[in-house]
């Protein structure tokens, strides 16, 4: 088994924003390729157990873009070499069947390396009210 050495705040940082820049270009191979076989999802939604061929038909699909992000408040903590977890607050512009709405929310995800390189296996997402969103 190779030894892999311990990612940087940064690659984990430009990881997570590939995802995120994935879902603004609506590409569903990319997030497919970026997600485990199975991701644990929170959110307003609830709690959803989502296979890898979905996550990509979801990021393709609906009625919804995402215009712009920002990350703030970036903490990770890597536990071994091949597991790491982001958390972080994002500022989001998206549309909503044709509504601007302006998001501000705390994340998460928790990133495995595998063999096929880096996959989010679970990923939250809690919005903010106006008090917290800074």
């Amino acid at each position: 088994m190779a030894t892999h050495a311990k990612p940087t705040k940064d690659e984990i940082i430009d990881l997570e924003k590939s995802y995120w820049d994935a879902m603004k270009q609506k590409d569903g191979r990319r997030t497919a390729e970026l997600s485990g076989k199975t991701s644990i999802v929170t959110g307003a939604r609830g709690v959803m157990s989502i296979p890898k061929s979905k996550m990509g038909k979801m990021t393709e699909d609906g009625n919804w873009t995402l215009d712009s992000y920002e990350f703030g408040d970036i903490e990770v903590a890597t536990p071994t070499p091949d597991v790491t977890i982001i958390a972080y607050t994002v500022h989001q512009k998206v549309k909503m069947d044709g509504k601007a709405q302006d998001l501000r929310a705390a994340d998460s995800s928790t990133w495995i390396r595998g063999p096929e390189g880096w996959e989010c296996h679970a990923h939250s997402e809690t919005f903010l009210d106006d008090k917290h969103a800074g």
